[in-house]
Formats: structure tokens, sequence, C-alpha cells
């Protein structure tokens, strides 16, 4: 039987909803069933993932650290639109460094990125390509 690809896609910021708290816990549940996880980053969602988030002044948790997890889960395909990162003044440098990793033919354990920045047309490519699409 064929694995299906399931994309998660995060539009929202972190704060003010529950719907990337909940998002983040789909994924990791859903990773630890060993589905095919991708997760795309859209618009406000691609704040969820900006590295040096700080909640102080909100007076809630910040769970963005939980994100460096997802390698460990073998969560690997992370997709940031382009387009959603200029419209914000952002780069791929303002994002977290989220990494997996992956064993070579020596043994050894080589370290990868798991977040891959591609156009709204590749988006749309990858959306329409998922088995089963999850909107938060």
């Amino acid at each position: 039987m064929a694995t299906k690809k399931f994309m998660y896609v995060n539009r929202k910021a972190p704060y003010g909803t529950i719907y990337a708290w909940e998002s983040l816990e789909v994924i990791l549940i859903g990773a630890a069933f060993e589905q095919d996880v991708y997760l795309a980053f859209i618009d406000d969602g691609i704040y969820q993932i900006i590295k040096g988030q700080d909640t102080t002044e909100l007076g809630i948790k910040n769970f963005s650290p939980t994100y460096s997890a997802l390698g460990d889960f073998e969560v690997s395909k992370i997709f940031v639109e382009k387009e959603s990162l200029e419209a914000r003044g952002l780069t791929i440098d303002d994002l977290m460094p989220l990494k997996w990793e992956e064993e070579d033919d020596d043994g050894e354990w080589i370290e990868k990125d798991s977040i891959t920045v591609i156009s709204s047309d590749e988006m749309k490519v990858l959306l329409d390509d998922s088995d089963v699409l999850l909107n938060f």
C-alpha cells in the first residue's frame, strides 16, 4: 500500500489563537504514527518558525522551542512560501535552524536542513500533490 502524503498547512500567527499550537501537536502525533508528514508555512504562519520568539509580555508560554523536536520525529519536509517571507520583510536567516539527521553509507550521522523556501507556484503544486490537507 502506498504511503499517503499528509500536508499540514500553517497560515496563522503563533499566538493569539490556538491554531499554531494545535497544528504542532497534531504534526507530532502524526509523525509518531509514521505518517509521511509535510509542513507548509504560508502567510502569517511563517511567524511560527521565526527564531528568537519572546512571549514574556504576552504572559503565555513560548512553544516555539518544540519545533526543534520535529527532526527527532523524522519530520524533514518543511516548506516556506517565498512570497510570504518577502511580504513580511523576512529571509530564511530569520527562521529557526530546523534540522534532521540522516545516516550516510559509512554509518555517520549527517545533519541536514529541514526548511526549503519555495515559490507560491511550487507551493500550489505541492499542495495539489498531497493526499491529505490539514489547514490550521
